[in-house]
């Protein structure tokens, strides 16, 4: 049923881009095939000044949102092969293509536990597909990514070098991979990056560098401005900034966030977590990472509950099981259930209200709740080891 719904929601985004139900203002779906455009007219570069970029929109379009682009060059080829194809049916292409990769790729992880991976993740499922974003796309990477991992093959390399078209989400298990000492995957993911960074340089010219480079300045200026809708995002910086804590202090403590938390995977190899558990943790951390974390980029944390819920569930007491549920939801959701509380994003304009952004407590809560059923997990292991070495069992002596 859950799926069903997802794909009416698909269905109904379709027909909303092409024309067939009353419009809607410009989402992350329209930017993606608005670059796209942008590449194939050989303007690319323009994609990544505001004030040009609205100039686009308004041209190809007939209207303008506050959507700056500041995705590295090449995901640019990636949207490019969308724009020849009319909008609706680009959105049904990349939005269908791309969760049914996720799903098959969650199932493979997941195995029984699919179906309650798939009810964890609902409010973060209809957010991704809602939007258009790339979500799906990157989920599908990582999960590779901690599939070869898991099975120690260097093709983990492949997936995890491709994410470079959003690097901060592979943060985590780049790290995870250092810990666990897969030197020839760490040489083919510079080797699959380097590729695509040369292939994008070779198929849009040199000049794109420095006009990302800009964009990225911009989008900083614009995220310390408060110009973002906070309360989408699920990450420290955000929760701070919009309670209206200095930006330089939102971004320390979003630093201080982010080394704690990776610093959990090689603390989770020492104490002797098993590979999956590590591995899991390490996608985890990475959605802690960045202050431009949002809500759409949660299918991450599919994949990690997915490696980690066997555990979980084989060690959590009933109310935990519930409350892992209950932040889950509140992590995924509040975006979507905020949104309709804030207007809609008027691009002309930098100053408009973005709202209290409370998704990264319940995040953190999150964390700790998984680390501590982990790690109590570890120690019954422990136990249960160390009792069945000296013949000793939980009622006696172990039968000879």
């Amino acid at each position: 049923m859950l799926l069903l719904s997802l794909a009416a929601v698909m269905l109904s985004k379709a027909l909303r881009y092409a024309g067939l139900l009353p419009a809607q203002e410009l989402t992350d779906f329209d930017a993606f095939h608005i670059a796209g455009r942008m590449v194939w007219r050989g303007d690319i570069a323009q994609a990544y000044h505001l004030p040009a970029l609205l100039e686009a929109q308004q041209a190809l379009t007939g209207d303008q949102a506050f959507l700056p682009w500041t995705y590295p060059p090449p995901f640019n080829l990636v949207v490019a092969a969308l724009a020849p194809l009319p909008i609706g049916l680009a959105y049904l292409v990349f939005a269908g293509a791309t969760l049914a990769a996720y799903l098959l790729v969650l199932r493979r992880i997941a195995g029984p536990l699919f179906a309650t991976v798939i009810v964890a993740l609902a409010p973060a499922l209809f957010v991704a597909v809602a939007g258009g974003q790339n979500g799906f796309l990157t989920g599908t990477l990582i999960g590779l990514a901690s599939l070869g991992l898991l099975g120690e093959r260097t093709l983990a390399g492949l997936p995890l070098g491709l994410m470079v078209i959003k690097p901060h989400l592979a943060v985590g298990l780049a790290v995870g991979a250092l810990v666990l000492r897969r030197w020839r995957c760490l040489a083919l993911v510079a080797a699959t990056a380097a590729l695509a960074l040369a292939l994008s340089t070779a198929v849009l010219g040199p000049a794109i560098w420095p006009a990302f480079l800009g964009g990225v300045d911009e989008a900083k200026a614009f995220l310390a401005a408060g110009a973002y809708p906070l309360f989408r995002m699920v990450s420290v910086y955000a929760w701070l900034r919009s309670l209206d804590l200095p930006a330089a202090l939102a971004l320390a403590a979003q630093g201080a966030t982010a080394v704690a938390v990776l610093g959990l995977i090689p603390l989770a190899l020492w104490k002797g977590m098993p590979r999956r558990q590590v591995v899991g943790l390490a996608v985890l951390a990475s959605l802690f990472v960045s202050p431009y974390a949002y809500d759409y980029d949660l299918p991450l944390y599919g994949v990690a509950l997915a490696l980690l819920l066997p555990d979980l569930l084989r060690q959590a007491r009933r109310g935990e099981t519930l409350v892992l549920l209950g932040l889950g939801w509140i992590v995924g959701g509040y975006g979507l259930a905020a949104t309709p509380l804030h207007g809609g994003l008027d691009g002309t304009a930098l100053t408009f209200p973005v709202g209290i952004s409370l998704a990264a407590p319940p995040f953190l809560l999150l964390l700790a709740l998984i680390w501590r059923i982990l790690r109590r997990e570890q120690a019954a292991t422990t136990t249960v080891t160390a009792a069945v070495g000296t013949g000793v069992g939980p009622a006696g002596p172990v039968p000879a």
